[in-house]
């Protein structure tokens, strides 16, 4: 088990409403005679803290720990950015759903005080990385912990563009899109797209079409080192976009290749040891009994 002597605290940046678990969290840290590292772009909701400010690509650098506060788009943001520093990363639930994001900040210093006596589970997540190119040039490249996803804009005209994986032709497909989610994206977009959900342990890769024109155009499971290439139809007459986690795009034009691939560097996710997968479907999704449902 790692020993965690620097901890980095990040969040959701300009979210007020976190401040008072971020100060619990602090001084619970501090307490426990670990060095603290607070996410530079969060140091004016704690003033006064006195604490040592660092950027993100700091404490991947220099932590041994990142504990992220906020829903899971805080961290899909911090953890697509930390993935490439091998640092580990947890995730105080100050959000919604909070798949991602499972110490509740009713127990976070018991939580959080296991995980610093080395009792967690680490998941290893991979990412999704795409380039786009066009004529024969790189104009973009992103990075996606959920999903990449090849959508009209504001535009509500159809996409017809070309699908091909490991360079074999799949279809022509018209349709508003199309949603390429690794095993953690499955339970976010893809699912509310009709995908499937995926154990986090599948190295594995769904493709789910967003309202095809054809309805026979079913979402797709493909092997997770697969390489995917999307072609822009010629004909288009709007500019789609990809977007990343659905924080970050590129517009396109007619004509333009997207290639998607597994990336290297994968993020570990720590969880407390009674964090279950199923049990966490079970109470976000409201799979319940049906006497526990009336």
């Amino acid at each position: 088990m790692e020993e965690f002597k620097r901890v980095g605290v990040t969040g959701r940046q300009g979210k007020a409403h976190i401040d008072g678990t971020l100060k619990r969290l602090t001084n619970f840290l501090q307490s426990q005679g670990v060095a603290v590292s607070l996410d530079e772009q969060l140091s004016d909701l704690l003033p006064d803290h006195g604490l040592q400010v660092s950027s993100r690509a700091m404490m991947g650098k220099t932590c041994d720990l990142v504990v992220v506060v906020g829903g899971d788009g805080s961290l899909l943001g911090a953890g697509r950015e930390l993935s490439v520093y091998d640092v580990p990363v947890v995730g105080v639930n100050r959000g919604r759903l909070g798949f991602l994001t499972d110490v509740s900040p009713d127990e976070l210093e018991d939580s959080i005080g296991e995980i610093l006596k080395g009792q967690y589970r680490m998941e290893s997540r991979f990412l999704l990385e795409a380039k786009v190119e066009r004529k024969g040039k790189t104009i973009g490249c992103g990075n996606a912990l959920n999903d990449v996803v090849l959508h009209p804009g504001i535009s509500t005209k159809i996409i017809e563009f070309e699908l091909f994986i490991e360079d074999q032709f799949v279809y022509r497909q018209r349709s508003d899109g199309l949603i390429m989610a690794t095993p953690t994206g499955s339970t976010a977009y893809a699912l509310s797209g009709g995908g499937p959900i995926m154990h986090p342990k599948l190295d594995a890769i769904v493709l789910v079409p967003m309202y095809p024109h054809m309805l026979t155009n079913r979402p797709l499971v493909v092997d997770g080192n697969s390489q995917l290439k999307l072609v822009i139809y010629e004909g288009n007459e709007i500019h789609p976009r990809i977007s990343f986690d659905g924080q970050v795009d590129i517009e396109l034009a007619p004509d333009d290749v997207i290639l998607i691939r597994k990336k290297k560097q994968q993020l570990k996710l720590l969880h407390p040891l009674n964090h279950n997968f199923y049990e966490a479907c079970r109470s976000k999704l409201r799979w319940y009994p049906n006497e526990d449902a009336q």
